[in-house]
């Protein structure tokens, strides 16, 4: 199966399903049949964009409240806190201060701009 997100204004809004049998042409999945089949039986103010469950493409699995960066070509989480930064590279955000890796369990602790022992 398929996977296309519809993305209104660079917001992920909805996720759907596309069967194979439209996608595939001679054994090659192809994007456009899927955002072609979409655009007719479901239509959009936005665009479709094509996600993988594995996250073979686009960085992840795109969800509703993902944003998609077109210049990136990738689909990124909602921002977890307002502090955290977003890694260009990678379309992770980032904490200003890293993890501790100490094997202890820790939570981002927003008023305090600091990871907290669970």
């Amino acid at each position: 199966m398929a996977h296309f997100a519809e993305v209104v204004d660079g917001f992920v809004v909805r996720v759907v399903v596309v069967s194979n049998d439209v996608t595939t042409i001679d054994g090659v999945e192809d994007e456009q049949r899927g955002i072609d089949f979409l655009a007719t039986g479901w239509p959009t103010d936005g665009a479709w964009v094509q996600t993988s469950y594995n996250a073979n493409s686009r960085y992840r699995y795109a969800g509703i409240g993902f944003t998609y960066d077109t210049d990136r070509d990738a689909f990124i989480h909602p921002q977890p806190y307002p502090s955290w930064t977003l890694n260009g590279n990678t379309t992770e955000w980032e904490p200003p201060e890293p993890r501790p890796d100490d094997g202890t369990d820790y939570v981002w602790d927003e008023a305090t701009l600091s990871w907290v022992e669970v």
